[in-house]
């Protein structure tokens, strides 16, 4: 099984980049080729063999990524399996791309696989990068509904089957929108605890246009996956915990002007899952109204 990665970088973190794309390059087994996207921004000095793309325009997180996928072909046709690593992440072992081909041999139902990302100093895996409601253990791999953005692998097939990441989204819950319609053509996800990444703990609060971007993608997700009468059950869900949480003023309302911003605006194509999808979803423990 062939294998590419792909990292997308704001050029701002040269020293990282330069780590990860080392730990890329020890890992045992045939190469994994690599692809740069520099999102709006010049790309630093990188070891050769690295390819590369400038982007004259930060085109945000999915679209940035979408353009690392064609650069190894159309839908990423020139590899099997893709990796998507955040630029300030670090692959501590060298068997991590062999137990994703071994991974993937094993079961051609698999389609994508999410990594457990750690503090390189702590160790510690924060409950929010366990893509389950039940992430207490975050050494227990199990199939899961969702996956992290920086820490995975996705077979071409699945690209090829159900299309790319979300450009509109920008920024947040991407992932999830990609998830889903994996998992409605009938592809499984699955959270590998020995599989890891480092990288340093953080807040996604640190972006700042996150409060309105989680809150206007959370609508047009639902919008672009759920069926109708699963929508208003599965946005009240989430205008509720967001006050339980009781997050600043500010911050409540750049998501509650989000929020509408999602009902206002284009979301892209509508494809809602089918009902045999919701309850394969409910089964594995995230019925798609959390």
């Amino acid at each position: 099984m062939t294998l590419g990665a792909v990292v997308l970088t704001m050029g701002n973190r040269p020293a990282e980049l330069r780590a990860l794309l080392d730990s890329v390059a020890a890992q045992v087994g045939p190469r994994v080729e690599v692809v740069v996207v520099g999102n709006g921004a010049p790309l630093p000095e990188l070891p050769d063999g690295i390819r590369t793309v400038e982007l004259p325009e930060n085109l945000g997180i999915p679209a940035g990524r979408n353009v690392g996928i064609e650069a190894f072909g159309p839908n990423g046709q020139e590899v099997d399996a893709l990796l998507f690593l955040d630029d300030d992440g670090l692959l501590p072992r060298t068997d991590t791309a062999a137990l994703i081909r071994e991974a993937f041999a094993a079961d051609p139902g698999l389609g994508i696989i999410t990594f457990r990302i750690a503090d390189p100093d702590t160790g510690v895996t924060q409950r929010r990068h366990v893509p389950r409601l039940r992430a207490s253990d975050p050494m227990r791999s199990s199939r899961v509904t969702t996956f992290l953005g920086g820490a995975n692998a996705v077979r071409t097939a699945v690209i090829a089957e159900v299309g790319g990441l979300p450009g509109e989204f920008f920024y947040a819950h991407e992932e999830t929108d990609l998830a889903w319609r994996a998992l409605d053509a009938g592809w499984s996800i699955d959270y590998r605890s020995d599989m890891v990444l480092h990288h340093p703990t953080t807040e996604p609060s640190r972006h700042a246009v996150y409060h309105r971007m989680v809150a206007r993608n959370r609508v047009w997700l639902a919008r672009r996956n759920l069926p109708w009468l699963l929508v208003p059950a599965y946005l009240s869900t989430w205008i509720v915990l967001t006050l339980v949480r009781r997050p600043p003023r500010q911050a409540l309302a750049a998501w509650f002007g989000g929020f509408w911003e999602g009902w206002r605006t284009p979301c892209g194509a509508r494809r809602p899952m089918r009902w045999r999808t919701v309850w394969r979803l409910t089964r594995l423990g995230r019925p798609p109204i959390i």
